[in-house]
């Protein structure tokens, strides 16, 4: 049996990866070996961030992964952009808005948004976009379509949505793999069937479906 990647977390903006607990230790159950990697999400820049991560996933002695949470994902993509000699086999997005956010525009528009979200998110979404994936690495993609979470309050979402991320806003050409469950922005976190759904990409390359 080949052998798992060791599993690189990459949390979303504002958070510190405590709220990624329970999917650490669900992917602990499957035999994946899971650290945290944690970044300051509004300080610093873009390019701080990809560096950072690229020397954390250097760390490890053996293959990695990566499973990046909304802003997360799109750090790992970029890092991967930036550093594609990087040693990482497969990276899995949970509602990262890859292609655009609605909500982060809506912030963006105006100087208070604009503090509280940093230079990181605008740098990755806005001002370099990825357009098409075109690494090496397979990318698969969770969207949720369970509306609830405060990103309907700030913009109008496209439906389906999880809240927050339309699931247009994921649809990144060029991925290995793309997959709808009715999960929102943060529940997400704390499903099983995204547990098993890593997993199955991890292993495979793709998504399972009945």
């Amino acid at each position: 049996m080949a052998e798992k990647p060791a599993v690189v977390m990459v949390h979303g903006l504002w958070m510190k990866g405590l709220e990624m607990t329970w999917l650490r230790s669900r992917l602990r159950d499957h035999g994946y070996s899971v650290r945290q990697f944690h970044y300051h999400t509004v300080s610093q820049t873009l390019a701080d961030k990809c560096r950072s991560l690229r020397q954390f996933v250097l760390r490890e002695p053996g293959p990695v992964a990566l499973i990046g949470h909304s802003l997360g994902g799109v750090v790992s993509l970029h890092t991967l952009r930036m550093f594609p000699d990087l040693p990482v086999e497969k990276i899995v997005c949970l509602g990262s808005p890859l292609v655009d956010t609605a909500a982060g525009r809506s912030l963006h528009s105006v100087k208070p948004g604009r503090a509280v979200l940093g230079r990181i998110l605008p740098e990755a979404i806005f001002d370099n976009p990825l357009q098409r994936w075109e690494g090496d690495t397979p990318v698969g993609v969770i969207a949720g379509t369970r509306s609830f979470g405060p990103g309907q309050l700030i913009a109008k979402l496209s439906k389906p949505n999880d809240g927050t991320v339309s699931v247009a806003e994921t649809q990144l050409p060029g991925v290995a793999d793309h997959l709808q469950l009715p999960h929102s922005h943060m529940t997400m976190l704390f499903a099983p069937v995204v547990v098993a759904q890593c997993d199955a990409f991890l292993r495979t390359g793709r998504f399972e479906r009945d």
